[in-house]
C-alpha cells in the first residue's frame, strides 16, 4: 500500500510541468562525456527541473539502457522530466540558422559567421580555399567564390567551419544537377563560366525580370568581344587589393586587374559573388533581345539599349535626374 503510494507520487512529480527560469527560453550547453548527475546538476541549477533526483530516478529506471547525449539544448515554456529526458536522450540539439544572402562574397560571408558567433573571420579565409569540394565541377577554380549557394542553413554549436562550407557547396550542387547542367551543352560557357556570368548579373540587378535582360547584354557584348565594363567588377579587384573606397575613382578603372573589365576583354577569371538560382538560369537562358546597354532609370530598374545613340540619351536623362535629385537607386551603367 506504502508503496504504491510512494510510486504513485513519484510519477505525479514526473509528470508535472516545471520552470523555474524568468528568461522566454533557457538554452544549456551540455559538454561531452558529462555524466548523468552532472546533467542533473546542471539542469537544476539552471531552474529546467525541480530535483535532480527524480530526473535520475527517472532517468537510471525507465530510461536505463539509453544516454544523454551532448549538444547545445533549448528549453521553453512548462516541461515534464520525461519530455526533458527524452530530449537529451534523442539529441535532439538547438539548431541556429544562418542565411546567406543573394550576391554576398568572400568579403562580406565572414564577417556573417563572425557575428552569428560561428567562426573567426581569419579561418574562414583558409577554408574558402578548398577548391577540392567542387573540383570535378570547376577545376580551373581558385577559390569556393560563386559555389556557395545562397541559402538558409543549420548549425549547431558543434558544426564545424569545414561542414557547414561543405553544405554549401553540396547546395550549389543540388541547384546546378537541377537548373544548369542539362543547359551547359546548349551554351557557349563552361559551367565555371556560367556561374561567373550569373555573379555578375547578381550584381547588377535584384529585380528578377530584368536578369534575363542583363544576361543578354553580356552575351550579345561577349559575342562581339566588346568589353562588359561591368562596374561590380571593377569593384570586386579593388576589394582583392584592399583598395576599395567606397565608389569607383578613374584609378579603379585604369588597375590592370583580369577582373577588370574595363581593360580585359571577356568574363573575369571567376565569380565575384555567389549568385542565387535565378542569376543562374538567367545566364544560360539569355534574353533573346539586341540590347548592348543599360543604365539605371531611377526608379530601381534600368533602361535597356540596342544602340550607343540610344544609350547616350538614356544616359543623359539619367544624369539629369541626378541633378535634379530624383536619384532613387544606385548607378549601374554597361556601355560607354
Amino acid at each position: 500500500m506504502l508503496a504504491g503510494v510512494l510510486v504513485g507520487l513519484i510519477v505525479t512529480a514526473w509528470l508535472r510541468p516545471f520552470k523555474n527560469y524568468s528568461e522566454v527560453e533557457k538554452v544549456l550547453w551540455i559538454a561531452p562525456r558529462t555524466s548523468s548527475q552532472a546533467i542533473a546538476i546542471q539542469l537544476e541549477q539552471e531552474g529546467v527541473i525541480r530535483h535532480r533526483l527524480l530526473f535520475l530516478l527517472y532517468v537510471k529506471t525507465l530510461k536505463w539502457s539509453s544516454h544523454l547525449q551532448a549538444g547545445e539544448y533549448r528549453f521553453q515554456n512548462f516541461l515534464t522530466i520525461p519530455e526533458i529526458a527524452d530530449r537529451l536522450i534523442q539529441g535532439l540539439v538547438h539548431y541556429r540558422e544562418l542565411t546567406i544572402p543573394e550576391g554576398h562574397s568572400l568579403f562580406e560571408i565572414p564577417e556573417l559567421l563572425s557575428q552569428a558567433g560561428l567562426i573567426p573571420s581569419k579561418t574562414f579565409a583558409a577554408a574558402f580555399k578548398n577548391v577540392d569540394l567542387i573540383a570535378d565541377l570547376a577545376p580551373d577554380a581558385r577559390n569556393l567564390e560563386g559555389f556557395l549557394f545562397p541559402d538558409t542553413y543549420r548549425w549547431t554549436r558543434q558544426t564545424l567551419l569545414d561542414d557547414l562550407i561543405r553544405q554549401m557547396t553540396e547546395r550549389f550542387r543540388e541547384v546546378a544537377s537541377s537548373h544548369l547542367l542539362s543547359k551547359i551543352d546548349e551554351n557557349p560557357f563552361n559551367l565555371q563560366q556560367v556561374v561567373t556570368l550569373a555573379s555578375l548579373i547578381e550584381k547588377e540587378t535584384a529585380l528578377d525580370s530584368e536578369r534575363p535582360l542583363v544576361s543578354a547584354v553580356f552575351h550579345n557584348r561577349l559575342a562581339r568581344r566588346i568589353p562588359l565594363q561591368c562596374d561590380p567588377t571593377v569593384i570586386y579587384a579593388a576589394k582583392l587589393r584592399g583598395k576599395f573606397r567606397g565608389k569607383i575613382f578613374q584609378s579603379d578603372l585604369d588597375f590592370d586587374s583580369p577582373y577588370n573589365t574595363y581593360s580585359v576583354a571577356g568574363l573575369p577569371p571567376g565569380p565575384i559573388a555567389n549568385p542565387g538560382l535565378k542569376s543562374l538560369q538567367a545566364a544560360v537562358q539569355p534574353a533573346k533581345v539586341k540590347y548592348l546597354y543599360f543604365v539605371s532609370d531611377n526608379q530601381g530598374g534600368h533602361v535597356f539599349s540596342e544602340t550607343l545613340a540610344q544609350h547616350q540619351r538614356a544616359v543623359t536623362k539619367y544624369r539629369r535626374a541626378l541633378r535634379n535629385g530624383k536619384y532613387l537607386s544606385q548607378s549601374r551603367k554597361v556601355g560607354s
